[in-house]
């Protein structure tokens, strides 16, 4: 990795008067990945899709007021608990503890109202590594949460086409952690309509079934046989209308893949039908939630653009949804000190 100088310019005032800085991180290949430090957002990938074109692939705003709001989370850092807790509670080690009810008055999504996304974070600059680093104290009790969770995240832009994501953190109390990132990908630009033909594969034999609030089951179905096997690969759209009645529970795609495999490996693929632009993702973490953007609706995005229904698809890493409250489950509970550390990349070429 050569030294690569970061630039850093503003992205306006937040509505309580916060400074927001935009960073750009970029490498010789012409890529570069946009980061503010209000909710470690993700506000920009731009990759070079051949011909000398460069494509901005993921969908955002172009002010700091949207993103005070951004029902969708572009781009957000979701912590401490990302996807759904059933009931908005949980038990550690005895111990009740009871989150807020922000989803249909009955669930816990994406950590409340008070998440990570919506707040200002530190941010560390190291041009020698080409990344930031974001970080924050999330106190005791915050959005229900036990313990004083230090935490941060690491964006790094490789000379490869890469951008890695690192997760750490460390709390003082047993607690929750299970940090992901809710980028909306279009490979063939944000501005460029529908995902629906983009192809997709997902290293997964099974996925999680949800009730009709989107909460697990509690076990781990094969995709043998069903709309959600995408382990050749095919476009998004293929079996999207199926009359499927876990589809109709989420009004399309929005559910977690229990992948493949252990570590860090690569756990799926995507890739741009217009554009021919691909990308990879890694990951060490156990599962995925695949969501092809059915509850988008008229956001007004970068360039003027208003973002529609299916004009975005997520690839959000982590432990699987509600898994502290089901044994089956791997857990995303953490010991009081035991370090907290997660990693996912998304590497970027052209077809």
């Amino acid at each position: 990795m050569r030294k690569m100088e970061i630039e850093k310019q503003s992205f306006g005032v937040t509505s309580k008067g916060e400074q927001v800085t935009l960073y750009t991180l970029s490498n010789p290949n012409g890529m570069s990945v946009g980061l503010i430090d209000y909710g470690a957002i993700v506000q920009s990938i731009c990759v070079p899709a051949g011909e000398g074109k460069v494509l901005d692939v993921v969908l955002g705003y172009e002010k700091v007021a949207d993103y005070e709001v951004n029902p969708p989370h572009f781009g957000a850092t979701i912590g401490r608990n990302g996807n759904r807790i059933e009931g908005g509670s949980f038990n550690l080690d005895g111990v009740n503890y009871e989150l807020s009810l922000n989803e249909n008055g009955r669930n816990n999504l994406h950590s409340g109202p008070d998440g990570y996304e919506f707040r200002m974070w530190n941010a560390a600059v190291s041009e020698e590594d080409n990344s930031v680093c974001f970080s924050i104290l999330s106190p005791d009790g915050d959005q229900g949460f036990p313990g004083n969770f230090n935490v941060s995240v690491t964006y790094r832009l490789t000379d490869d086409n890469t951008l890695e994501i690192v997760y750490d953190g460390i709390s003082d109390e047993t607690t929750v952690a299970n940090m992901t990132n809710h980028s909306y990908f279009n490979l063939n630009g944000h501005h460029s309509g529908s995902i629906m033909k983009h192809f997709l594969q997902i290293d997964a034999d099974g996925y999680v079934p949800v009730d009709e609030y989107s909460i697990p089951y509690g076990t781990v179905e094969p995709v043998d046989g069903t709309v959600f096997d995408f382990r050749e690969g095919k476009e998004i759209g293929t079996d999207a209308d199926s009359d499927n009645e876990q589809l109709a529970h989420t009004g399309g795609y929005d559910h977690n893949y229990a992948l493949n495999g252990e570590g860090m490996r690569k756990i799926a693929f995507a890739c741009g039908d217009i554009s021919g632009v691909t990308m990879e993702v890694e990951s060490d973490l156990p599962g995925v939630q695949f969501y092809a953007g059915n509850f988008i609706s008229g956001e007004g995005g970068k360039d003027g653009i208003p973002y529609g229904v299916h004009e975005g698809f997520c690839l959000e890493t982590q432990y699987f949804p509600n898994a502290v409250n089901v044994l089956a489950f791997e857990s995303p509970k953490i010991e009081a000190a035991e370090k907290y550390h997660t990693v996912t990349r998304y590497h970027f070429g052209i077809r």
